[in-house]
């Protein structure tokens, strides 16, 4: 088989605190001889179990990166029993660009997994990931959010398993990041992600979803690293007791009558908003079309009673466009 050409600049496994790069092969016309430098940071404190965190899956969601940067600052190895693992920036590229999928190969990282050793930038990474980092893990936490054209009520995941042993723990981390809500969720999706990847491998396994419209705020990035240090803490890894702002609110996601769609390009009006209680019939948005007035606007309706827990962000939409996400509180 052939080996991954990604190499740390680092030891992954040395005592204290070390900072470097995935360093990926890359060659291109501005670079001949050329290389992707991936930001990783290793902390080593004693014995113990290894968490793998991890941002920027999609360049551009926020939440992640940001919690990720300061957690690699602050963090004391004196703390730490076990390994943290923090890759800010798990798709480079992507990040730079500030686009959800690759500049380089238009491959969304999301959807390649297991990658491939001897295929695109993008499938590279994905398989030094999977073979080789998610195996040294017990417990992956993989931040979300909305990116450019999707808001998300702030939630952390767990997914449905077959294995209940197994679901229970993940669901266990999920609740012990304490966001303001914990999700329930199936995937409409699933093939190629990694959550599936991670699950499939009998990691523990803990994803966000923390806001979104490309940007971070000062609260869903507070949510982020708290939820870092709380996961950590109830994996035993980070010293320190868990905190929170109250309960969370467990939502749910069954099916996939949970989503609704655009039917045609236009501009959207919500007339419902994040976070409100909706009924099944109830219009929560209404389509315009782009291009003349006096043309009835095509409404979208709730295909059952809940909670909208996504939205569409930016006001133009296309046919297929995902426009809100109902969950079950």
């Amino acid at each position: 088989m052939t080996a991954n050409p990604i190499s740390p600049t680092i030891p992954l496994d040395q005592p204290g605190k070390h900072h470097g790069f995935l360093r990926l092969p890359y060659s291109r016309n501005d670079s001949a001889w050329g290389s992707v430098m991936i930001p990783i940071t290793v902390i080593v404190g004693g014995r113990g179990p290894t968490a793998l965190l991890t941002g920027g899956n999609h360049g551009d969601e926020y939440e992640g990166p940001v919690a990720l940067q300061e957690l690699a600052w602050e963090t004391d190895p004196a703390d730490v029993t076990g390994r943290i693992i923090i890759v800010p920036y798990m798709n480079y590229p992507a990040f730079r660009a500030g686009t959800r999928v690759s500049p380089i190969d238009q491959v969304n990282m999301n959807r390649c997994f297991p990658g491939r050793p001897d295929g695109s930038v993008t499938q590279k990474i994905a398989h030094y990931f999977h073979d080789v980092l998610v195996p040294a893990a017990d417990l992956v936490l993989d931040y979300h959010s909305g990116g450019k054209t999707l808001d998300f009520l702030p939630y952390a995941a767990a997914h449905y398993q077959d294995d209940a042993s197994h679901e229970a723990a993940c669901v266990a981390a999920v609740k012990a990041f304490a966001a303001p809500y914990t999700m329930m969720m199936r995937e409409i999706d699933n093939v190629g992600m990694f959550d599936t990847a991670v699950e499939t491998q009998g990691k523990i396994f803990v994803t966000t979803e923390l806001g979104g419209g490309g940007t971070a705020t000062a609260r869903s990035t507070r949510i982020a690293i708290r939820g870092a240090r709380n996961v950590l803490r109830h994996a035993g890894i980070l010293s320190g007791e868990i905190e929170t702002d109250g309960p969370t609110q467990m939502l749910d996601m069954p099916g996939d009558d949970c989503f609704h769609f655009a039917t045609r390009d236009g501009l959207m009006q919500p007339l419902a908003d994040l976070g409100d209680q909706v009924q099944a019939g109830q219009v929560i948005a209404q389509i315009w079309p782009p291009d003349r007035t006096g043309v009835e606007p095509v409404q979208v309706s709730a295909n059952r009673d809940g909670v909208i827990a996504a939205r569409h962000f930016p006001g133009l939409v296309q046919t297929g466009d995902c426009l809100a996400v109902i969950a079950v509180a």
